[in-house]
């Protein structure tokens, strides 16, 4: 994955019987991360999962965790990551088709593919067999570097 160029973001898949919030409480005060941004039954316009009309319903917080931002992904739609496991670790690519081809010669084809309702394409490519997890990629975008500069800047105080 060294092409997709360095991590992001990691994610872990959480329970739904527990609130997202109080995910992102337990995770601040056993390992040192946040504050989250919490966002519930996140709003997309396309949900595709292995190229059908699939609903991916799902809340995450987002964080700051050292030099990256942690997510804890909460899924109300039957899950793609079991709980208690990575979910995906995140690349923030220059161009989204050049990278889904990279994951797809590599032996992680796309899982999920996805559009939030401001626009923001998003996939999960499945290396589940080779590294445990998923790959989540998305285009560097103004909106996006300023989301993650709000959530280190929480961190920062």
């Amino acid at each position: 994955m060294r092409d997709l160029g360095e991590p992001v973001q990691i994610a872990y898949a959480a329970s739904p019987n527990v609130p997202v919030h109080e995910h992102a409480n337990r995770h601040a005060e056993r390992w040192g991360s946040g504050p989250f941004v919490v966002a519930e039954h996140i709003d997309l316009a396309v949900s595709l999962v292995n190229g059908a009309p699939t609903p991916f319903d799902h809340s995450s917080a987002y964080g700051w965790w050292g030099e990256l931002m942690v997510e804890l992904v909460v899924e109300h739609t039957a899950p793609l990551v079991p709980p208690g496991r990575v979910h995906h670790v995140a690349y923030m690519v220059d161009s989204l088709p050049a990278a889904i081809e990279h994951c797809r010669s590599h032996g992680a084809p796309v899982l999920l593919e996805a559009r939030t309702r401001s626009g923001t394409d998003f996939v999960f490519c499945d290396a589940r067999d080779e590294l445990g997890h998923l790959v989540e990629l998305y285009e560097r975008s103004e909106g996006l570097m300023a989301f993650y500069e709000r959530v280190r800047s929480l961190a920062r105080g």
